[in-house]
C-alpha cells in the first residue's frame, strides 16, 4: 500500500498541469503585485518607483491629506446607505419577482439592464438626468412647481447622495438576481409548514428564510462592498470627484497621486489602505465558507 502513495501525486495530471498558468497568475500578479505594492508604500517612490526607505512617512502624509479624509468619509457615507438600500430595495424587488408574477423574465430583464451598462455610462446618464437645465429639476418646473429644486451634483453638501442615486440604479439589479435565486433555493415544504403553523408571511420570511439564505447574503455582501471600495468610474463619468473635492474617493485619490501627481509612493501607500479594507471583510468570509467546512467535516 505504501509504495501506491507515489502515484497520488500524478492523478488527474492533465488537471493539475492546466492549472499551472492560474496558479503562476495567482503568485506572480495576484501576490507579487500586492507585495510589491506594499513594500514600495514605504519609499519615496515619485514618476518611478525607487528603494529610499522612509517607514510609515507615506501613511503618516496621508492621513495629514484633507483630501484623503474627504474621501474616506465620502465612501464612508456612500458605502453604509449603499449597503442598507441596496440589500433592503434588491431583497424587496426578488420577493416581488418570486411571486411567480406575469411576465416574470422581462420584469426581471428590465431591471437587471442597468447592470448590463458600464459606470461610466451610468454616470452620463444620471449626470444628464441630474442635471438642473435639462433634467429632473426642468421637467417638474415645466409641470408648473416654480420653485422645485433638485440638483444634487452641483450642490458640495448633498453631491455623494447623487452618486448614490446612480449607484443604486445600477448595483439593485444584481442583488436582486442573488436574492432571487436564494428564495428560489428554499424547499417549497418550508412555506408549507409555515402556512400550517400559522406564520404570517413577514415572519417567515424574517426568522425562517432569511436566516436560510445566510451564504446568499455573506457572498453578496462581499462583491457589493468590494464594488464599493473600488468606487471609481462612476465618479469620474459623472462628478469628476467635484463640486471642488466634495465626491472624492480613495480610487480616484490613488490614480491621481500615481498618474497626476506623479507619487507613485503616496498612491501605493492609499492603495494598500484599500487593501486592507477589502481584506477585513473578504478574510472572515473565507474563513467562515472555507474554514467551517473542515471544521465541520
Amino acid at each position: 500500500m505504501a509504495l501506491d502513495r507515489p502515484n497520488q501525486l500524478f492523478r488527474n495530471k492533465t488537471a493539475k498541469i492546466a492549472a499551472i498558468p492560474m496558479i503562476l497568475t495567482a503568485l506572480v500578479v495576484f501576490i507579487g503585485g500586492t507585495t510589491w505594492t506594499i513594500v514600495y508604500s514605504f519609499t519615496k517612490s515619485g514618476l518611478l518607483p525607487r528603494l529610499k526607505w522612509v517607514g510609515f512617512q507615506q501613511y503618516e502624509r496621508l492621513w495629514d491629506a484633507k483630501r484623503w479624509i474627504i474621501s474616506i468619509e465620502n465612501l464612508a457615507i456612500y458605502g453604509l446607505l449603499m449597503l442598507i438600500m441596496v440589500f433592503v430595495l434588491g431583497f424587496l424587488l426578488a420577493t416581488l419577482v418570486d411571486q411567480k408574477i406575469r411576465f416574470e423574465n422581462t420584469v426581471r430583464t428590465v431591471i437587471l439592464y442597468p447592470y448590463a451598462m458600464s459606470f461610466v455610462v451610468t454616470g452620463l446618464v444620471w449626470q444628464w438626468i441630474l442635471n438642473p437645465e435639462f433634467g429632473i429639476q426642468t421637467i417638474v418646473r415645466g409641470w408648473g412647481w416654480e420653485t422645485f429644486t433638485f440638483d444634487p451634483l452641483y450642490n458640495a453638501n448633498i453631491a455623494i447622495y447623487g452618486v448614490l442615486i446612480a449607484g443604486l440604479w445600477q448595483g439593485s439589479g444584481l442583488v436582486m438576481i442573488l436574492m432571487l435565486a436564494g428564495l428560489r433555493g428554499i424547499d417549497q415544504e418550508v412555506w408549507k409548514a409555515a402556512r400550517v403553523d400559522g406564520i404570517p408571511t413577514w415572519k417567515t420570511y424574517l426568522f425562517i428564510v432569511i436566516p436560510m439564505m445566510r451564504p446568499v447574503f455573506i457572498t453578496t455582501l462581499v462583491l457589493v462592498v468590494t464594488g464599493i471600495v473600488k468606487l471609481y468610474d462612476l465618479i469620474v463619468a459623472q462628478t469628476g470627484g467635484g463640486p471642488g473635492i466634495a465626491t472624492e474617493v480613495p480610487a480616484k485619490y490613488v490614480y491621481d497621486m500615481m498618474f497626476a501627481a506623479m507619487n507613485l509612493g503616496q498612491g501605493f501607500a492609499a492603495s494598500t489602505m484599500m487593501l486592507i479594507t477589502v481584506a477585513i471583510f473578504i478574510v472572515p468570509w473565507a474563513l467562515m465558507e472555507f474554514g467551517g467546512n473542515k471544521s465541520g467535516g
